[in-house]
């Protein structure tokens, strides 16, 4: 019933803007009839809200009397309404039409008048009006506060203010002269919008009457058909109904997030600098509407729906969307198609702003011009300042112009021509805008930081751009013009409080973009580059691998290739280039920064050589990137090809072979040849203490590599000791929230949790994945390892419920953000099965288990042992659903293939033995499951110590075993030594400790170590 109520008041408070709407408000107060345009239509709503509060009947009229509509009969037609009628006085009721202020002043002495006991008004403008609304005698509402302008409305209308309304109703709308409380990203008002009116009230009608949770709206059509103007115009005319507006430019999956971690302080919310963590406490702050639940978020030109749903947030508020993606109904989203003007909207906006052009030749040009709101704003803007008449421009559009431009299906066919005359006009004004507008080319379409090139004002510069870059005057002059004719727009008008910079951001839309970078001729095309290049390198901080400078990389990455940076000999340029690749890799942005690898490659072998120096970094940047996605024998080629040449040339004792070299190291690993990587890892180790000596990050970062493949190989205690000692080195030589340091962090953790020190794991592990969460963002990979890590720790430890909803949470981030086959995903995926199998959701386990094992064995082979153990884990889903038989053959291949792929004595063997015992046991050979047990016990004790976990567990087995023999004597030794060894390291009432006294079967799930 609550719900129900809800949805009543929330459909009570919609707007049919087309038509009148009578309000529900009872009891013995007076009608009244507010007369409004359009874009005034948040003073109507306030003042009707503040009516109805005194129990006022309302009824609201948006005036937008047709063209050849008499004034005087629009206006009789407003008498037929109830009550009295309030006129809200703008220039933008007298502007619809457009009417002349002669044809205005007849009209009103004709209606108005007469029936001045009918009329009521007041004034929310400074401008001039037609003289003869003297008649309404009408109050300024605009320059008072809201308390103030509410008594002189109620006085316009003669009703008492005795009885006030409540003032902090958080239901109404707000005082129109009041912002929300909170408001960043909106663009400037479109004071020429036009029409539009019937798709406002769509918006506003499907985004207040959606479920709540469901509230998103996509406007989509095709270029320049005016998506973002018309959601700017929906914030300015409704903005007063919510307490939170924020816009977000969407069309860059960087520059989206860090915009939207910017609402976060915005809201209050206590969370520090780093946008990961403010992310995840905005969704979850607008998802419960605290602090505020009436919010809307704007995603401008969001084209990409599958990386921006997983940051959409649910809950109370709206989010509107600007497209030209149809496949945002996929998400859940209602869909709007913007189509282009109708005519009569084309003509009055030409009218306003051309007025010197007459109605018919509005109607010719909005013809020649398919009605494009983009192309009618650029023409009219010029055409009105121009004596061109329209038959002289309309010969001038059909003659072709100077040149034919191609342009991609999807843009309007009347644009290039259009662009062409415009260009021109913008060559005989202001020459210098043109040169702006090709360097702004030289960014990517879309946002243009381009105070970035006003950076460059002290710099080297070709002639033609000191003066520009130099002199303030020049360039606001440039810009202006620019602005004037809306070729582009100023991007966002209030700089926010954490901004790295100010200056200007633009926006160009890239049809724009389009016609401007064909236009350059081809011998200018390398200057302009080279001074967006140099902007673009002068922006780069040179440390990829502070977390606190991955926001500026996010800005200047989506313009690389736009810039030709690959085309450049500027080391600075190039060094640009490699700093970019590695922040890809850190950032998890590891399709992006494969395909900026592999072009930098190619371009660069052909024009520095095979053999520069400049292609072994790329070399390395490269297959660290490859390497990632777990293409481990890709790498392994480029690795070794760069090494040996190296070798060769250098020897091997030289920081460029000893980085290959590590590079070759980790392919190694990742291709299960653990005692072939250790020992290069022990080299490269030795040889940067030689070079540069152990308190060199480079040095620490070999020892750290060095521990990985010990703890691959099973020597736990010796990697635990190097991690240590990694670890303390990170902290002293960089910082506490350095993403190194915190890797070493979730290394330790690891190894503290493979030899079974559980609570000393998670106090490890619990504290850095909180600070993974802050410093790197939820879904970064190293993020997602150190939850995985921190889930592992739990489910060990006994924490069965967290564990599993932290690994759901790692397996669904994981798949969104790295895909179903990274190693992460792969990783989390195996142990969510297995976590799946120990609940009883056999089946889902299964499928997730041969998923991952199909994946494993496809990439890596049969033999690798994350494909053996795989194949051990979905034994024992096979053994409780009951499939003996398939599950003992499973565990008997798994047991040899694991001895002979990593030896005897590894821990890994050791489980799938372990595994195997119970398969003997429960198949009738206790004499063959006795043997296997002693042995394992006897390696385990030798590899792992006598208080290892997989010790005891392998003791408890043993018990089980000689009880099936009837060796009741010696079981119950052996089970006595495996309860205390476990109540000793684990404690009496943990897990494992309940579950072997109650004498169930312990078995052994297999985990591939993320390398």
């Amino acid at each position: 019933m609550a719900r129900l109520k809800c949805c009543w008041i929330r459909k009570s408070r919609e707007w049919a803007l087309s038509a009148a709407r009578t309000s529900a408000a009872t009891g013995d107060g007076q009608s009244v009839t507010i007369s409004f345009a359009g874009f005034n239509r948040a003073w109507a709503a306030w003042i009707g809200d503040r009516l109805e509060q005194r129990g006022h009947r309302v009824t609201y009229l948006r005036w937008d009397p047709p063209p050849h509509t008499p004034l005087a009969d629009a206006l009789r037609d407003l008498l037929l309404a109830p009550g009295k009628v309030l006129v809200i006085l703008s220039e933008w009721y007298f502007q619809l039409g457009p009417r002349t202020h002669t044809e205005w002043n007849e009209a009103l002495r004709d209606v108005v008048v007469p029936a001045q006991d009918r009329f009521a008004a007041v004034s929310i403008t400074s401008a001039v009006l037609p003289t003869a609304t003297a008649v309404f005698a009408a109050p300024e509402l605009w320059p008072v506060a809201a308390a103030e302008a509410e008594r002189r409305a109620l006085a316009a209308l003669g009703l008492p203010a005795d009885r006030a309304g409540d003032p902090a109703r958080s239901a109404g709308p707000r005082f129109p002269r009041e912002d929300p409380e909170v408001w960043g990203g909106v663009p400037r008002r479109n004071v020429r919008f036009t029409g539009r009116e019937q798709l406002l009230g769509d918006v506003y009608h499907q985004l207040q009457q959606a479920e709540r949770g469901a509230a998103v709206c996509t406007l989509y059509g095709m270029p320049g058909v005016g998506k973002t103007q018309l959601a700017a115009e929906y914030v300015y005319r409704f903005g007063s109904e919510y307490d939170v507006v924020w816009w977000v430019p969407a069309d860059k999956r960087a520059t989206f997030r860090e915009q939207l971690a910017k609402l976060a302080p915005a809201l209050g919310l206590n969370t520090g600098h780093e946008y990961g963590e403010r992310l995840r406490a905005l969704r979850e702050a607008l998802r419960r509407g605290t602090p505020y639940s009436r919010w809307l978020l704007v995603l401008d030109g969001a084209d990409e729906p599958e990386w921006l749903t997983e940051l959409l947030p649910t809950g109370p508020g709206h989010v509107l969307i600007t497209s030209r993606n149809r496949d945002w109904r996929e998400y859940n989203s209602t869909m709007l198609e913007i189509p282009v003007y109708q005519r009569e909207e084309s003509i009055a906006f030409i009218r306003r702003r051309a007025p010197r052009l007459s109605r018919p030749d509005a109607d010719q040009l909005a013809d020649a011009l398919e009605d494009v709101p983009l192309l009618l704003d650029q023409t009219a803007g010029w055409l009105g300042d121009s004596d061109m008449s329209i038959g002289q421009y309309l010969d001038l559009l059909g003659s072709g112009a100077e040149h034919v431009v191609k342009v991609s299906k999807d843009f309007p066919t009347a644009f290039p021509n259009a662009w062409s005359i415009l260009l021109n006009q913008l060559k005989e004004t202001v020459p210098e805008s043109i040169d702006l507008l090709r360097l702004c080319s030289f960014f990517s379409s879309g946002t243009i930081p381009v105070r970035l090139l006003r950076e460059l004002a002290d710099r080297d510069l070709p002639p033609q751009f000191t003066r520009l870059l130099g002199d303030p005057l020049l360039w606001n002059r440039a810009l202006n013009q620019l602005f004037k004719y809306s070729v582009v727009r100023r991007e966002v008008h209030e700089p926010q409080a954490d901004e790295a910079s100010g200056g200007d951001t633009l926006y160009m839309h890239r049809m724009v973009h389009k016609m401007v970078q064909d236009d350059i001729p081809p011998e200018d095309r390398e200057v302009f580059a080279d001074v967006v290049r140099q902007a673009l390198a002068a922006a780069d901080t040179g440390r990829p691998t502070d977390t606190r400078q991955w926001p500026r990389y996010a800005e200047i990455a989506p313009h690389l290739k736009t810039a030709s940076v690959l085309e450049s000999d500027r080391r600075e340029v190039q060094t640009l280039v490699l700093n970019t690749m590695r922040y890809m890799y850190l950032a998890g942005e590891y399709s992006a920064g494969l395909t900026l690898a592999t072009a930098t490659l190619e371009s660069w072998r052909e024009r520095l050589g095979e053999t520069h120096p400049r292609i072994w970094d790329v070399s390395y940047h490269y297959a660290n990137l490859l390497r990632a996605t777990g293409n481990y024998a890709g790498t392994e080629v480029v690795d070794r090809a760069v090494m040996d040449h190296l070798v060769a040339e250098r020897g091997f004792s030289d920081l460029d072979t000893l980085r290959a070299a590590a590079g070759l190291a980790a392919d190694l690993r990742g291709l299960a040849r653990y005692d072939e990587a250790h020992d290069l890892s022990r080299r490269i180790l030795d040889g940067y203490t030689e070079l540069v000596g152990e308190q060199d990050s480079r040095t620490v970062n070999a020892q750290n590599n060095l521990a990985v493949s010990l703890r691959l190989l099973g020597r736990y205690e010796d990697a635990l000791r190097l991690d240590l000692s990694t670890l303390e080195a990170r902290r002293a030589l960089l910082r506490p929230r350095h993403a190194w340091t915190l890797y070493s962090e979730i290394h330790y953790a690891t190894d503290l949790r493979l030899l079974g020190r559980y609570p000393e794991a998670i106090s490890v592990q619990d504290q850095s994945a909180r600070v993974h969460q802050q410093v790197m963002g939820p879904n970064n990979p190293q993020t997602l390892r150190a939850d995985h890590n921190l889930a592992l720790c739990q489910y060990r430890q006994g924490d069965r419920t967290r564990a599993g909803e932290l690994l759901a949470s790692v397996v669904r981030r994981a798949e969104t953000a790295l895909g179903e086959s990274d190693p992460v995903t792969q990783t989390a995926a195996l142990a969510y099965s297995a976590y799946g199998r120990e609940h009883g959701v056999l089946d889902e386990a299964r499928a997730l288990c041969e998923a991952v094992g199909g994946r494993y064995l496809a990439v890596l082979g049969p033999r690798h042992p994350y494909t053996i153990g795989t194949n051990a884990n979905l034994a024992l889903i096979l053994r409780a659903a009951g499939e003996r038989e398939q599950s003992q053959l499973l565990m008997d291949e798994a047991l040899d293939g694991m001895e002979r792929a990593v030896g005897a004595d590894h821990p890994w063997t050791l489980g799938c033995a372990l595994n195997a015992t119970a398969a003997r046991n429960f198949a009738g050979d206790p004499e063959g499951a006795e043997v296997l047990s002693r042995d394992t016990v006897r390696r385990a004790r030798e590899v792992l110590g006598e208080r290892h976990p997989l010790t005891l567990s392998g003791l408890v087995a043993l018990a089980a075993d000689l009880r099936a023999l009837r060796k009741r004597a010696e079981a119950d030794k052996v089970e006595e030594e495996a309860l205390a060894g476990l109540a000793a390291s684990l404690g009496a009432q943990h897990v494992h400790t309940v579950s072997a006294r109650s004498r169930t079967r312990p078995y052994w799930d297999f985990e591939p170590l993320i390398t």
